[in-house]
């Protein structure tokens, strides 16, 4: 929000020596974020002066259309004599008032004028655009003035372009601070001042000869308010002191029946929107849209309605979307000659609409059109619901006065019953919350500065003002009071901890594991926890997939993203594609976090979630009460890999990135437990079916699945754009967590040499390779010290269905050099064992 500083002195009555930076420490101090004070104007200096062009003289023979003319500034050039400009703009003519700068001043950005020969003549100065004083990025032509300015007026003052503007960053709590009024009352407040508040204006009470309004949904309108004024000129404009205002806090002025509109808006935050009466027809309605209705908004866009939209109608049908955008059928009529008689043409006739609207209903309209306009970021944030009748006023009072119109006496009002809101709060409490001895007058007198009415003593009630619906709560009002006391008034205490509370096992287990996929040479890559239910899609999920149980968010951040992720691979997927497109092709990206499953029945009903204290640690029966509100949520880590694994150099050839990296990936993951995987072939969407592993582990005495890895889907690969041969590996920690961690033994160096042992079998394709390694290491006995395939072979010699698995046997003593019998005996009964348990045979037998 950005506030004219000579705007706000019309409602606090600042120290005249003040500046913008002053107001800005006492804003800060109070919570609000100013980000920054804008000098406007700095640098100018005059003479800048109103000019009346007395004629113009088109010079023929250049690119670009140029005018050579002749303005009088009256006495501001000491001669009284008229400068000769040089003007390539062409929006005005002879009689037009216009601002000129004189040789010797200075524009914003250090551009000085002086007296140069251009286009074979002298230009003695510069006619000016809006863009060239530093009032908007109007670029469009020169600022033609009303007629009734002076030839030689200074412009400086007249346009008001010396002024110093704060930059407030609103947070969504403080919507009342997206108004003048709102900001006017913090500043007031800070400084100690009373307050002219412009609300405070004579309305007149409503009564039964108004334009007909009908409410059918009080929920989402609380209170509509309407207005007519009539009679107005077609051709009057806003006077510049109203455009300045809205130029300086960041609006363009467009018509002046607009710029009312706008301008009451920022002074009081109440958002408007006027009517041309000639194109309403009949009763103006508030309801729920019909799915499938269309409206054509403002800029021409016509959209779809959904059945959540809150719309205005009238007799014929939805003339726009309430609290967002009005429609293109009833918008004010631009000004044109009428081809007839000549004279100006337009909207004559308003009906002023002020109403209060619910702010979730106007967020999800606005979010789900991808509309963000200056009436939702108010009402979606919350809007003084009291302020509709006085804004309405302020809107008829200026049309009245600007336009010449006529107010209607006939008055509007629809209100749904509402009572004030109350809180009820121990007088130290603001004490307890912040460690001060405020005492209960401090308390009182800050919550009425607010805005609050108090009664009682050492129990408050506290009664909220409307314009702040984000005080619902005791800590709310604890907040107020220490803000206004000053943040920095509250003593610096250095938080106890109890003894005993380090990191849980959950959480080393975590950072093992992150540690352990960082040395390994994958790089994390966090994603948010948002997905939607199109790409579980495009990774193939079965329509049961316990995957597809997700989480739909009330208010999500995104329509595209609706729902809480089930799973990492989407994030860390679409992370990979992005990076793979910007020419990094070789990656291998981590991610550890949660996700999070919905009920796993219907029986399951949700429960509330409680409100923790925050003036204590919360007991275990109200954590377990908060969790048990929550969705399931366990903690996962995944990988995904594509391109080169190993770099090709000096040092040999380069490998690529493959389905035995990803298993890989998760037995790393595993020993960060002290678990060893189970690795089988397994079928799981989104892997290669020939490419996929089950990982496996050992819990509670059964083989519990933990995640999969392998090589992802081509079909998915192809959906997803991704590299070809991308791989990736999801596994639980939780679940590893829990499994049963495989013995510890303390590491041994043998003084007596190794016996190595090669042994190639033939077994069926279907066979895993760890199941021959496993009756391996069992036939082999004590003897074994490590067993590794370091081969693999398919061939038409071996037969149809045949594969040829070769391991590597490493065999040694603990007290004594084996024989040579010995060894073979161990790598013999090795191959027996292996024989036995998988249907085996020893190649070359």
């Amino acid at each position: 929000m950005r506030i004219p500083l000579s705007w706000l002195r019309e409602y606090v009555d600042l120290p005249a020596g003040e500046t913008g930076r002053d107001v800005q420490a006492k804003l800060v101090a109070a919570g609000l974020e100013v980000e920054t004070v804008e000098q406007l104007g700095a640098g100018l200096t005059g003479p800048l002066v109103v000019g009346k062009v007395l004629a113009i003289e088109v010079l023929e023979g250049f690119k670009k259309p140029i005018r050579y003319c002749q303005v009088d500034v009256g006495q501001a050039n000491q001669t009284g004599e008229p400068q000769n400009i040089i003007c390539g703009a062409s929006n005005f003519a002879v009689g037009d008032k216009v601002v000129v700068v004189l040789p010797g001043a200075e524009l914003p950005g250090g551009f000085k004028i002086s007296a140069r020969k251009t286009y074979g003549h002298v230009s003695e100065g510069m006619i000016c655009s809006a863009s060239e004083l530093g009032m908007s990025d109007d670029h469009d032509g020169i600022i033609v003035l009303p007629p009734e300015h002076e030839v030689g007026t200074d412009a400086i003052e007249l346009l008001e372009l010396r002024d110093e503007v704060l930059d407030i960053a609103v947070t969504p709590d403080r919507g009342y601070c997206l108004s003048l009024r709102g900001v006017a009352r913090e500043t007031a407040t800070a400084y100690g001042l009373p307050l002219r508040d412009p609300a405070l204006l004579d309305v007149p009470a409503p009564n039964g000869y108004g334009y007909p309004v009908s409410v059918s949904d009080p929920a989402g309108c609380d209170r509509f308010t309407a207005r007519t004024v009539v009679g107005l000129s077609p051709e009057a404009r806003s006077p510049i002191w109203l455009q300045r205002r809205l130029q300086k806090a960041g609006m363009r002025p467009i018509s002046l029946t607009v710029d009312v509109a706008n301008y009451v808006m920022l002074e009081l935050g109440q958002p408007l929107h006027t009517y041309d009466r000639s194109r309403v027809s009949g009763t103006i309605g508030v309801r729920r849209a019909t799915p499938g209705e269309k409206l054509t908004t403002l800029e021409g866009v016509k959209r779809v309605l959904d059945a959540e939209d809150l719309v205005i109608t009238d007799d014929n049908g939805p003339i726009g979307l309430a609290g967002v955008m009005g429609g293109a059928n009833t918008e004010i009529a631009d000004v044109a000659a009428d081809p007839t008689s000549g004279e100006s043409v337009g909207t004559t006739d308003v009906v002023i609409e002020a109403a209060h609207f619910d702010a979730v209903s106007i967020a999800r309209t606005a979010r789900r059109h991808r509309i963000s306009s200056e009436a939702s970021r108010r009402f979606e944030r919350g809007v003084d619901p009291e302020a509709t009748s006085a804004a309405a006023q302020r809107a008829v009072d200026l049309l009245v006065l600007l336009a010449g119109g006529t107010a209607e006496a006939g008055v509007t009002e629809v209100t749904a019953p509402s009572g004030p809101r109350t809180i009820t709060m121990s007088a130290d409490h603001p004490d307890r919350v912040a460690g001060v001895a405020y005492g209960r007058e401090t308390v009182v007198r800050r919550l009425q500065e607010v805005g609050c009415d108090v009664y009682g003593q050492d129990e408050l009630v506290v009664t909220v003002p409307s314009w702040r619906p984000d005080l619902s709560a005791p800590n709310d009002l604890a907040e107020e009071v220490i803000r206004l006391e000053g943040y920095a008034n509250l003593p610096a205490t250095l938080p106890q901890p109890p003894a005993g509370r380090g990191l849980t096992e959950r959480q080393r287990l975590h950072r093992r594991v992150g540690r352990a996929l960082a040395g390994a040479g994958y790089t994390e890559a966090p994603n948010y926890p948002f997905t939607s239910e199109e790409i579980l899609d495009q990774l193939g999920l079965d329509s049961d997939d316990p995957r597809r149980a997700t989480v739909r968010l009330a208010n999500p951040l995104s329509d595209t993203e609706p729902v809480l992720r089930t799973t990492l691979l989407p994030g860390l997927l679409g992370a990979l594609r992005r990076n793979d497109g910007r020419g990094e092709h070789d990656l291998a990206l981590f991610e550890t976090g949660l996700v999070f499953r919905a009920a796993a029945t219907p029986d399951e009903v949700a429960v509330a979630a409680v409100r923790l204290p925050v003036d204590r640690r919360p007991s275990d029966t109200e954590i377990a009460a908060l969790n048990s509100a929550l969705p399931r949520q366990p903690r996962r880590a995944a990988v995904v890999l594509a391109g080169t694994r190993e770099r090709a150099g000096w040092w040999g050839k380069g490998r690529p990135a493959d389905w035995s990296d990803a298993i890989e990936a998760g037995r790393a993951v595993a020993r960060q437990a002290g678990v060893e995987l189970i690795v089988r072939q397994d079928q799981q969407a989104p892997w290669h079916p020939g490419r996929c592993a089950a990982l496996l582990a050992v819990v509670d005495g059964q083989e519990v699945l933990v995640g999969n890895a392998g090589e992802l889907h081509p079909r998915v690969i192809k959906t997803l754009g991704l590299p070809e041969r991308t791989s990736a590996m999801e596994i639980e920690l939780d679940r590893l967590e829990r499994a049963t961690p495989g013995p510890v033994q303390a590491p041994h160096v043998s003084t007596f040499p190794v016996a190595t042992r090669d042994v190639a079998l033939i077994v069926d394709a279907s066979v895993p390779a760890a199941d021959v390694e496993a009756a391996l290491r069992e036939g082999a006995g004590t003897l074994l010290e490590s067993v590794r395939l370091f081969d693999q072979f398919t061939g038409d010699q071996l037969g149809a269905g045949k594969k040829s698995l070769a391991y590597a046997l490493r065999l040694r003593a603990s007290d004594r050099t084996l024989t040579a019998d010995e060894a073979s005996a161990a790598r013999d009964a090795a191959v027996a064992t292996a024989v036995e348990r998988t249907g085996a045979a020893l190649r070359g037998a």
